[in-house]
């Protein structure tokens, strides 16, 4: 029986672990189990249950005390640590989850993980033998993508974690909430090329206009980017979002339909 899993990745401060905060209460709202798990050795606090710790097995602290890294170092080390004991330590933490769970995994903000460093595809490859249906679920603050240029970066590496993880993936822009003004973010929901174009080249020297125009018909061609708004303080935002992961995994496609309790006698409290 497939298992489902949400990869929840994006730059540092995107709101990656206020997003699994919130999905975990919602989903204890309407009655659904869902687990979270920590893969960031870095982390210190958290708002929500933790499952799986990956600083019960490494954590950054440690490995710059001792290995006299600094904190991006340290943590690529955590990381590749973590691989290497996918087969015994996280495989034994995972034993308790075997029957049609739902995990939420809160990721590190470092951007190489995704881009060009193997270990979080490796990860994936792992979940997947272990018959887990899984997304990748990007945050990208709402408040960087306060023009086109910063739009366009946000696209890129969003793109190329969809490469690097070979995975369903939703985008989803984050602290929606916060914004003075939620009209300016309607041009980057969905995005047309045409303004795209207009807005980078009066932004940037005409040599770079051919750049820009490849890049617009990149975004547009393909509907490779697109972004979901999310305001975490309203609760149909929330179910939004979750919806769109769950379609994208198939959750609950597989589930035995529910019969209704049937009186024998015909007295149904009144039918249907």
């Amino acid at each position: 029986m497939p298992r489902y899993a949400q990869l929840v990745i994006g730059p540092a401060g995107s709101g990656k672990s206020t997003y699994c905060q919130n999905v975990y209460q919602h989903c204890q709202s309407i009655k659904r189990t869902v687990h979270v798990v920590n893969l960031d050795p870095a982390a210190d606090h958290f708002e929500y249950p933790v499952s799986v710790d990956i600083r019960e097995l490494i954590s950054l602290e440690d490995v710059m005390e001792e290995l006299k890294l600094g904190p991006n170092g340290g943590l690529i080390y955590c990381m590749e640590y973590l691989e290497e004991n996918l087969e015994d330590w996280f495989s034994e933490q995972m034993e308790d989850y075997i029957d049609d769970d739902y995990l939420i995994f809160d990721c590190p903000g470092q951007i190489e993980l995704y881009s060009h460093i193997p270990v979080l595809r490796t990860f994936v490859d792992q979940l997947k033998r272990w018959d887990f249906n899984v997304c990748a679920v990007y945050m990208l603050d709402s408040q960087f993508v306060s023009d086109v240029t910063k739009y366009i970066s946000g696209c890129m590496a969003s793109l190329s974690a969809m490469v690097q993880l070979e995975l369903p993936h939703i985008n989803v822009l984050s602290k929606i909430d916060l914004l003075p003004s939620k009209r300016d973010l309607d041009k980057f929901l969905d995005p047309d090329a045409r303004l795209l174009l207009g807005d980078l080249n009066q932004q940037m020297a005409p040599r770079f206009a051919r750049l820009n125009q490849a890049l617009a018909e990149l975004v547009d061609d393909y509907s490779m980017v697109n972004f979901l708004p999310l305001d975490i303080t309203d609760e149909d935002s929330i179910q939004f979002v979750l919806s769109h992961i769950d379609n994208a995994i198939q959750y609950g496609e597989d589930a035995e339909p529910k019969a209704r309790d049937h009186d024998p006698d015909g007295d149904d409290g009144g039918g249907f």
